[in-house]
């Protein structure tokens, strides 16, 4: 028997576009929430011509495929009066409203916060800016390689000699999303409680500036030295060798935190005896894993796993993805799954990553055409 989605009945406008507001749309979606996705009649949401490749599925990309699956697609004409009153007709209704535009056009569009909450006190109303709402930034484009940029997490990436190295992901984006889901859910439980709404607000830097929380509280408790990064196999600013990734006869293997007496009894390398002191294996890291590395690279990583696993030594084989989609470990999650659309639109993507009650959500509907539930969501809602 299939268990009633945790968020089934709920109603959640997104009126945002590209991928943090999406994302946020998509956990919930995920969870069992019906989510009524807003674009503009002539072309959409821009992130369906957001190219990551050459790849498009049905005329879309498919990075807006991957956000938007599952999704109904309302065409609105934000810039006509008629289709702004049915939008807030629409509002009035919902449970739940992200919104995403640049601070200040929300308001010219009489759709924030205040306006929306006039008509639907209960609403759970988001937000997502670059910047936040005050300060020199406000205006600048909210686009996550630039807040990567002005975050300094670019600064710990890669070796020291590289200069700032951005993450080959929208790291930002995501996170601004998996932050406004957690704080849209935590509105809601209040909201069962005592019926009212809230407001629930981010910024890309807000969440760029948490995701560091750990190395920022130990740079602000630390005389703010900047931090200085390995300049050989870095991994970790903050970490000491052996902390790192390391080239093999046929691979890498990554090792975590370990003692290095350890690794010189296990990996035979006696030059490691010189640096008894644990604090050596910060202030001398480059050299040591320099000679951790000239050993690695003389067998295979299935030797040295051979070694270290059942030593119970933190380490791991590199994979990259077609090695992970092959192996078992990655096969027992299945996280992986196919939705389609009537116009033969069929596209592999993943699933939730939470489970509930020891079931992940399985999706069937691939995202939408542009306003392809229009006719229906109008007639239902009376718009």
């Amino acid at each position: 028997m299939t268990e009633t989605p945790l968020l089934d009945g709920l109603v959640v406008i997104d009126m945002c576009q590209f991928l943090s507001g999406p994302y946020a749309s998509l956990r919930l979606q995920d969870l069992g929430a019906r989510v009524i996705k807003i674009e503009r009649p002539d072309g959409g949401d821009l992130s369906r011509r957001l190219y990551l490749s050459d790849t498009e599925i049905g005329g879309d990309s498919t990075i807006f495929h991957a956000i938007n699956r599952s999704k109904e697609s309302l065409a609105l004409d934000l810039k006509n009066p008629d289709d702004v009153a049915a939008l807030r007709k629409l509002l009035a209704k919902a449970d739940v409203v992200l919104q995403n535009f640049r601070p200040g056009v929300i308001e010219r569009l009489g759709l924030d916060y205040a306006a929306v909450k006039a008509i639907n006190p209960a609403i759970v109303y988001a937000s997502i800016t670059g910047y936040g709402g005050e300060g020199p930034w406000v205006d600048r484009p909210g686009q996550d390689l630039l807040a990567q940029a002005r975050s300094g997490v670019m600064w710990l990436n890669g070796d020291d000699d590289q200069g700032p190295v951005p993450f080959g992901l929208a790291i930002a984006d995501m996170l601004a999303g998996a932050a406004v889901a957690q704080g849209v859910l935590a509105a809601l439980v209040r909201r069962g409680m005592n019926g009212q709404g809230a407001h629930i607000e981010t910024s890309l830097l807000e969440v760029l500036v948490d995701f560091q929380f750990e190395v920022l509280t130990t740079h602000l408790n630390d005389g703010r030295r900047t931090p200085k990064r390995s300049e050989y196999r870095s991994a970790h600013a903050y970490l000491s060798a052996p902390y790192g990734v390391y080239p093999t006869a046929d691979g890498y293997l990554a090792i975590a935190m370990t003692p290095l007496p350890r690794l010189q009894s296990l990996l035979g390398i006696e030059a490691l005896g010189q640096f008894s002191d644990p604090k050596s294996w910060f202030s001398q890291r480059d050299a040591i894993k320099q000679i951790i590395a000239d050993q690695l690279v003389t067998q295979p990583t299935a030797h040295w796993l051979s070694i270290l696993e059942p030593a119970d030594i933190w380490c791991a084989k590199v994979l990259d993805w077609p090695e992970l989609l092959a192996s078992e470990g990655f096969k027992a999650l299945d996280m992986l799954q196919t939705v389609t659309r009537e116009d033969n639109v069929s596209i592999a993507t993943t699933r939730s990553p939470l489970r509930v009650n020891g079931q992940r959500a399985r999706t069937h509907r691939a995202a939408p055409l542009i306003g392809e539930q229009s006719a229906k969501i109008r007639a239902e809602f009376g718009l």
